[in-house]
């Protein structure tokens, strides 16, 4: 496995000034605010004294009503709401920010040594439909968590780049990425089989008490997939926009949530750690240009990680959801796009809405910087 480098932060925006000066490397976002059963929303021209601009933020509400298909956005500078546009209330499917989610909830039991990364599937029994190869028994829990396991089984769903992968048993554990939701699933099952607990009940309990999701709903949670194919189900949820938010500002400020360490400091750095940089990605991420892989969440690495991206990190779901955390300038945006209207919000069409909140903000892209 290649070594995790976490990308530490070192600027910060100076509010209404648009300017981007050096932080100690282990800042905090020690200003941040916290929502209680609700978020504090700065509007009108209360939010200039935040350092934004009402006009260029109607220009994102255009932009997201004419030209993309989103249907919830929260942005929050410091745990303050200064921009949503559609129902951020709504539950609907985040896809593949499940991933992310549960690397959250790997880390306590991790760090009790209830779950040993470094144990092995031939260790802890794990097989599949139709057998796995002795070599992709090699692969460790870490292996799976970070989408570098070698096991190249199909998944009981898709959505992955299975096609690009590999011939099976071609590649030593460990040694190549490929994004593939045998292992995302299978970490799934040895999570739930390792501390007895089922992914929703703790989610619940890590995540949604203790950051007072106000729109959590535990019978709205339901795992999916083709058992025949393989015996992993995956674990989706349904959350709301704002609730995704939290989780994002819960990561902004390294796991803790008004003065309680919910994650350890060390897990949450860890996890949005690059374990697989731009480089190293297999071409169909690659061709991206922006990120590396951490612990199942996708961290800016390389020549773009710099100025308001620099420590930058995202969840991504197919149809257009994502969290997205940039510590630089102490601000989360949460995504999504009900995937029951048969729609899905464009990358371009992501990135665009970054670009308009940095104008929003007065934060200059770092140049060139072209998305495409």
């Amino acid at each position: 496995m290649a070594p995790a480098r976490h990308a530490l932060r070192s600027l910060a925006l100076v509010a209404g000034a648009g300017l981007l000066l050096p932080l100690p490397l282990d800042a905090q976002c020690d200003d941040c605010v916290f929502p209680g059963e609700t978020w504090e929303v700065v509007r009108g021209p209360a939010l200039a004294d935040y350092g934004w601009d009402t006009d260029k933020l109607r220009r994102v509400s255009a932009f997201l009503a004419d030209s993309a298909n989103s249907t919830g956005v929260v942005v929050a500078d410091r745990g303050r709401v200064v921009f949503t546009f559609g129902d951020i209330e709504e539950l609907s499917y985040v896809a593949s920010v499940r991933k992310s989610i549960l690397a959250i909830l790997y880390g306590s039991w991790v760090e009790r040594g209830i779950i040993d990364l470094d144990t092995t599937l031939e260790e802890l029994g794990v097989d599949d439909v139709g057998g796995l190869l002795p070599i992709e028994k090699r692969a460790t829990v870490e292996h799976l968590i970070t989408a570098r396991s070698g096991v190249y089984h199909p998944a009981s769903n898709g959505g992955d780049n299975l096609a690009e992968a590999p011939e099976r048993g071609s590649k030593e554990p460990g040694t190549y990425m490929l994004y593939s939701n045998w292992d995302f699933n299978a970490a799934g099952a040895v999570f739930e089989e390792l501390t007895g607990r089922n992914i929703y009940d703790e989610a619940q309990a890590q995540l949604a008490t203790p950051l007072r999701f106000q729109d959590w709903d535990r019978s709205a949670q339901r795992k999916s997939g083709n058992l025949a194919i393989s015996k992993n189900p995956a674990y989706h949820f349904w959350l709301s926009t704002r609730d995704m938010a939290r989780i994002g500002h819960l990561m902004l400020n390294e796991g803790n949530w008004d003065g309680r360490q919910v994650i350890s400091r060390d897990w949450a750095r860890r996890i949005v750690s690059v374990v697989t940089p731009l480089e190293e990605m297999n071409p169909e991420w690659r061709r991206d240009g922006y990120f590396g892989y951490g612990y199942m969440w996708w961290v800016w690495d390389g020549p773009r990680a710099v100025g308001p991206f620099e420590g930058a990190y995202t969840a991504r779901g197919a149809w257009g959801q994502w969290i997205t955390v940039l510590p630089a300038i102490h601000l989360v945006m949460a995504h999504k796009t009900n995937s029951v209207y048969r729609r899905t919000t464009s990358w371009e069409s992501w990135q665009r809405m970054i670009e308009l909140l940095f104008e929003a903000k007065g934060v200059e892209m770092p140049g060139p910087y072209p998305w495409g």
